[in-house]
């Protein structure tokens, strides 16, 4: 029997309260597993994380067909006019579509009117508007920070304007003078670096009718790009890249050092909870490597209760202390001197999409193999507008 997304969860909360019993019930006086009791954890264990990616791919899997199963135009509900409708232009036009992809599949020289107006400066095509949405989908698929930052298209720098120091106010004594205090701005301006990849597809493929090409694009340039991307929003140092949000310089700020390099503790975990700022708490989410997980499931806190959560709702994620979590494998692991978790309002990570992204066929580079090759770039830029609004759990240094 096929199981659906809520069975999965429900069986994945029953995993994790049976292996909760387990470790209460076998960890010795010195609060450590045998090794046969640790074996027995690590199956169980690895049942949570197996039933969570089948869970995410299934919820994947239910919005895609979702998306595919809307109702692609307005029902008729008056008898049609004879007034001639507005018609869709430039790259939303379905004439730059159907021409954009027979450009992609052939190599005719025949120019189309309709793509004219957008070829690019080398020579390639700006995507259609449907196209670019599904690949931004795919690319926030596979791009966890993209899901919480804050995402704006420009089309020259950005610059965003930060209040450096905010004005104070004083008590005053009857015809006292009354202070002066002014508000100071510093502007942090996000550029654009350029980020690119080839994709190649068999000319066999290439001839089939049947082969999606739009879909396999969209899928292989997220997947090469977006992990790309990702590393880079965690870990750049803002050259040639997006400024990370683990940068030395201008990246979130320490909270908490770990008292061990390689191990966290549930009291640390709450330190780190509350060295952000109040208004910084209510958004906050928090950002680890799936290896850290596996330490943090293991965390009790003050009343004895597992910190960590599996969430049973549909779309939900689970929680530590009651906050969303959010995983990638871009984040540093738990080692000597290491930032390995990151909790706070992401929102204040913003990225720049500085223009749409461009496809252009290479015919001739791989046609002794067969194949033909698509080169895709994006110009995109990331940074921490505000260092306060995101805390990090660093590890002691050996």
């Amino acid at each position: 029997m096929k199981m659906t997304i809520l069975d999965l969860r429900q069986k994945r909360a029953k995993v994790w309260e049976d292996t909760k019993k387990f470790l209460d019930t076998h960890r010795g006086e010195n609060g450590i597993l045998s090794a046969e009791d640790d074996a027995t954890y690590e199956r169980m264990e690895k049942e949570i994380r197996d039933l969570g990616k089948e869970i995410d791919r299934l919820e994947r899997q239910e919005a895609i067909e979702e998306e595919m199963s809307k109702q692609v135009g307005d029902v008729l509900t008056t008898t049609p006019s004879t007034t001639k409708m507005d018609k869709k232009t430039g790259r939303a036009s379905d004439e730059y579509r159907t021409n954009f992809w027979n450009m992609m599949r052939s190599k005719s020289p025949v120019i189309f009117n309709d793509l004219q107006e957008d070829v690019d400066t080398e020579g390639g095509y700006l995507v259609p508007d449907e196209f670019e949405r599904t690949l931004i989908e795919k690319l926030e698929e596979e791009n966890v920070v993209r899901k919480i930052a804050t995402i704006v298209r420009s089309s020259g720098d950005k610059k965003i304007p930060v209040v450096d120091s905010a004005p104070k106010a004083e008590w005053i004594e009857e015809e006292g003078a009354y202070p002066e205090s002014d508000e100071k701005f510093k502007q942090v301006v996000l550029g654009a670096h350029k980020l690119g990849t080839i994709v190649k597809v068999s000319e066999e493929l290439l001839n089939d009718s049947a082969f999606d090409l739009q879909s396999h694009i969209a899928s292989v340039t997220a997947r090469a790009m977006g992990s790309t991307e990702e590393e880079a929003m965690l870990t750049g140092d803002g050259s040639h890249k997006p400024l990370g949000i683990l940068a030395a310089e201008g990246g979130a700020e320490v909270g908490v050092t770990a008292a061990s390099a390689t191990d966290i503790k549930a009291d640390e975990m709450m330190d780190l909870f509350y060295s952000l700022r109040s208004p910084y708490r209510r958004n906050g989410v928090w950002l680890l490597n799936d290896a850290t997980i596996k330490l943090i499931r293991k965390i009790k806190d003050g009343n004895g209760q597992y910190i960590w959560q599996p969430s049973i709702q549909i779309g939900a994620p689970d929680t530590l202390l009651g906050r969303p979590v959010y995983t990638s494998p871009s984040m540093p692991l738990a080692e000597a001197g290491a930032a390995s978790v990151l909790f706070g309002d992401f929102s204040y990570y913003w990225i720049v999409d500085r223009q749409t992204r461009s496809f252009k066929p290479l015919w001739e580079l791989y046609a002794a193999k067969g194949q033909v090759g698509y080169k895709t770039f994006e110009r995109v830029d990331g940074k921490l507008v505000l260092p306060e609004a995101i805390k990090v759990l660093k590890q002691k240094t050996a």
